[in-house]
């Protein structure tokens, strides 16, 4: 990851902290179009990107993220752009005359290399060759090991994706596969995903997978939602098995956030085992180690779906509001818990209550920093923050909030101050409750508050 912070005479700095070097507000993609050939045997990538986008102002240059791949070519709106550098894991595309504020304009690059993942406060990340395959693990800036991008989770775009490798391999990508061939000792697979994606949750995954058709369900105002999953062959029965509630957490979480955001849900498992799992836009990926009928499995599959709704389809507009991701999804384990005749979501409230109060207090999770925001502090304590108003103001208004929440910023961006506006508005006349009194001992507060009674 690029060590620089702050302004350029390039391109200012998103003014996000947490992923210095990282995406710009000086324009925004409306469209990313990627034509990636693979080479399996040798890791080769040779990718184009066609990405359209519009001026926030004028712009002399235009900066992409871009890491640990060369870009060999480059146009903008067809022409030759007046310069091309590549600096660290920035790619910047001078242009002349300068583009005005508002104009759309279109960036052609051709690149290629080998990619692999960029080390960060949060380890290795991105590109990921696996015993026989590749997988992307994006977040939160793992998109430019790929493709080049305005990496930044606030800048959502719909995406085309268009991958060659070797034949006898399926490649999965995000959204709906729309065109498959095969030509000589090379396959082709192109998926569309409509609906605004952050880079962070574009993924390629390409090894020897079947798909199989778990189930489908219907989905409030957009037909019906199927589920997936891509597996080995030798993983069929323990994918029967470790996924067979895969459909009846659709159809819960759809009950109490509202429709699920996308079409389908895919899950996709690799040979290899995983240390965690991993999110991005319409689908996720476990390891053949998360298969068990175990809690501790079975608490990550719904997690991961949990995702859909808050943190893919509603995504945080910085990084310090991660807590309304990993959160949620977190508090989603418990709903399922409950749901599923396990431990009830108060009891598991306790649990993680008791866990906390083991561990420092030492941490605000409203505002973690970029070291902590993954750390597990985050998740639960973010949990029992949602817990905390769902005893304030019943389970009614709580869901009606979750449901609104989700309804609201769908495909969109959300903060921590957006939410407790809402839970003000839409919880209105319960009885002394204010969004803000309640959520600031939880989120910036280093001391564990009691537990919500």
């Amino acid at each position: 990851m690029s060590p620089k912070n702050g302004k350029s005479h390039h391109s200012k700095a998103l003014p996000d902290p947490y992923t210095p070097g990282h995406g710009t507000d000086e324009y925004r993609v409306t469209h990313y179009d990627l034509d990636l050939d693979l080479k399996l045997g040798s890791n080769r990538l040779a990718g184009r990107a066609r990405i359209k986008a519009e001026a926030r102002e004028k712009l002399d240059a235009v900066t992409l993220s871009l890491a640990g791949l060369r870009a060999t070519k480059v146009t903008v709106d067809g022409a030759k752009p007046a310069k091309l550098a590549q600096r660290g894991d920035q790619l910047v595309v001078a242009v002349r005359p300068a583009i005005p504020k508002g104009a759309r304009f279109e960036l052609d690059v051709r690149y290629e290399g080998t990619p692999r993942p960029v080390r960060g406060p949060w380890g290795e990340v991105g590109w990921e060759e696996l015993d026989d395959g590749v997988l992307v693990a994006g977040q939160p800036v793992g998109a430019p090991t790929w493709f080049p991008c305005n990496d930044h989770a606030s800048q959502k775009a719909p995406f085309r994706i268009t991958v060659t490798a070797d034949a006898g391999y399926r490649a999965i990508s995000n959204g709906l596969l729309v065109g498959h061939r095969r030509r000589s000792s090379r396959e082709t697979w192109v998926y569309e995903q409509l609906e605004p994606m952050a880079p962070y949750l574009a993924t390629l995954l390409i090894g020897r997978y079947q798909e199989i058709e778990l189930g489908k369900l219907p989905n409030r105002g957009s037909g019906r939602v199927r589920v997936f999953a891509n597996v080995s062959p030798k993983l069929r029965g323990e994918a029967a098995s470790g996924l067979r509630d895969q459909v009846k957490m659709v159809k819960l979480f759809s009950e109490l956030f509202g429709p699920y955001p996308f079409r389908d849900y895919t899950v996709v498992v690799t040979e290899d085992e995983l240390e965690i799992p991993l999110e991005a836009q319409s689908l996720s990926i476990m390891g053949r180690n998360h298969l068990r009928r175990t809690w501790e499995a079975q608490r990550l599959l719904a997690h991961e779906l949990a995702h859909q709704w808050f943190g893919n389809s509603v995504t945080v507009r910085r990084w310090e509001d991660i807590w309304l991701h990993e959160g949620f999804a977190c508090y989603a384990e418990w709903l399922w818990s409950d749901a599923a005749g396990l431990a009830s979501a108060k009891e598991r409230a306790s649990t993680a209550w008791k866990y906390l109060a083991s561990l420092p207090e030492d941490l605000r999770i409203g505002a973690p920093g970029p070291h902590l925001m993954f750390d597990d502090r985050v998740y639960k304590r973010g949990a029992l923050a949602l817990h905390a108003v769902r005893r304030a103001v019943g389970d009614d208004r709580f869901f009606r909030s979750l449901r609104a929440f989700a309804s609201e910023r769908r495909h969109g961006q959300a903060s921590t101050a957006e939410f407790i506006e809402l839970l003000d508005r839409v919880c209105a006349g319960a009885r002394k409750f204010d969004a803000a009194s309640v959520l600031r001992p939880w989120l910036y507060a280093e001391k564990l508050p009691p537990l919500p009674k």
